[in-house]
């Protein structure tokens, strides 16, 4: 059985990877396509993909060749809100898009789609296409995939939206701007596709209001699932992060810029910290909008001889395997400590949100500074062992990672098999 996976950015390599991984290991062959920055092509798990019997790597530019590459990219953006939001080129990519009109850029999508399709399935006639979740403010143009589904039904292929996170915030209303509780249409683009599939309820509830619930799977978390958890040693490279004999290490992950975040009051926080004898702090801002967070740019802070800011060499994984201790701004990055045991600390008072963690398991909230000094204070004199409430933790586990049980990729394979012949059993009903 044949599969096309595009990939985009950190976050959907991060999460789908997993899912490759054992399409490939259950003997099914397939197509990744690159569509975001070209660099990825040398990301860890690229270069692991690279290497499964049966998976082909490329990016969209050798697919479709520099001339039509360039077309496909520069009538991408003209399309995209990330550009439209910019002062003079939102204004020039409004322009050309009235110029150059929905029925004349449907040349070049079809265009570039057929050399996709053509690639990926030869002659072959069923199997299925993967996206991550497109939602509104993505920068991957709605306009295109409508009519990439479109040909790909014509060839009888199926259209699947995989996770590309999930959601570590319990409540809605966490962004700038955001002040009215309901749907939120930032979800909507995800009726275009035949399923839909996220990791837990959580998430299911976000995409529920826009499409019908027979497109809907709730299947587990690939990227924390104890399966891919337990590979992914073997294809993270050397840690970057030397070893020091502090007694307490304490990574601090930090949200996208976009979300509201009390820098000033994290600020305080790292500095207490420091304070205490034999703490080592590194700063791990967001993968894509870190350059944003006002964190980062804090002399005072760059100046303090036991806190660092990880560059992009040091991995998540590499962070987590460093840190004694994990403080979280709301990132889902962390369930992966949650699952080895590793303490987290939910600083919630540090945002304008509720974080999944804490709702899960109250123990791991904090609620003003006096409850990060006491924590600090007692890893420092008594340990780290034994942290979490383990009816908390199992809990979070089967309604989060694993739902509803631990075979969450083999789950996914089925569903993927299954999604790939469903246009002709359809069209036989």
């Amino acid at each position: 059985m044949r599969a096309l996976f595009f990939l985009r950015h950190y976050n959907d390599i991060d999460h789908i990877t997993p899912v490759i991984y054992k399409w490939a290991k259950s003997g099914h062959q397939c197509n990744v396509v690159l569509i975001g920055s070209i660099k990825f092509r040398g990301d860890y798990r690229i270069q692991f993909l690279k290497q499964l019997p049966g998976v082909h790597v490329a990016h969209i530019r050798e697919v479709l060749g520099w001339r039509r590459f360039i077309k496909w990219r520069l009538q991408m953006y003209m399309l995209t809100g990330n550009v439209r939001r910019l002062p003079l080129l939102g204004l020039l990519a409004q322009r050309l898009s009235e110029r150059y009109d929905q029925k004349r850029r449907a040349r070049l999508w079809r265009q570039t789609t057929e050399v996709l399709l053509t690639r990926c399935f030869e002659n072959t006639s069923g199997g299925v296409i993967t996206f991550d979740w497109v939602e509104r403010n993505s920068v991957i143009s709605v306009e295109w995939i409508k009519i990439l589904i479109e040909m790909a039904h014509a060839r009888k292929l199926s259209v699947i939206s995989l996770p590309h996170g999930d959601s570590p915030h319990i409540n809605q209303l966490i962004r700038r701007g955001e002040r009215h509780i309901g749907p939120d249409t930032v979800f909507s683009n995800a009726n275009i596709f035949d399923r839909l599939v996220v990791p837990n309820e959580l998430c299911a509830k976000r995409f529920r209001p826009f499409l019908d619930e027979k497109k809907i799977a709730v299947l587990g978390s690939p990227r924390f699932c104890e399966e891919w958890l337990a590979k992914l040693p073997e294809i993270l490279p050397p840690s970057p992060i030397a070893r020091s004999d502090s007694r307490l290490k304490v990574v601090i992950f930090l949200r996208k810029a976009n979300f509201t975040t009390f820098w000033e009051e994290v600020a305080e926080v790292v500095h207490m910290i420091a304070e205490f004898p034999g703490t080592e702090i590194i700063i791990k801002p967001h993968t894509r909008s870190g350059w944003k967070q006002s964190l980062t740019k804090d002399e005072t802070i760059k100046r303090l001889s036991n806190v660092s800011i990880a560059d992009d060499q040091a991995h998540s994984a590499h962070l987590m395997n460093w840190a004694d201790v994990i403080i979280d701004l709301a990132t889902s990055v962390i369930f992966e400590a949650v699952r080895t045991k590793k303490p987290v600390l939910a600083a919630d008072y540090l945002i304008a949100g509720s974080s999944t963690v804490a709702h899960y398991m109250p123990e791991t909230e904090l609620r003003c500074r006096d409850d990060v000094y006491e924590k600090i204070s007692h890893f420092l004199t008594h340990g780290c062992d034994h942290f979490y409430d383990e009816t908390h933790r199992q809990r979070f586990l089967n309604e989060i990672l694993d739902v509803p049980n631990g075979n969450v990729l083999q789950r996914y394979v089925a569903l993927l098999h299954e999604s790939a012949g469903k246009i002709d059993r359809d069209e036989d009903q």
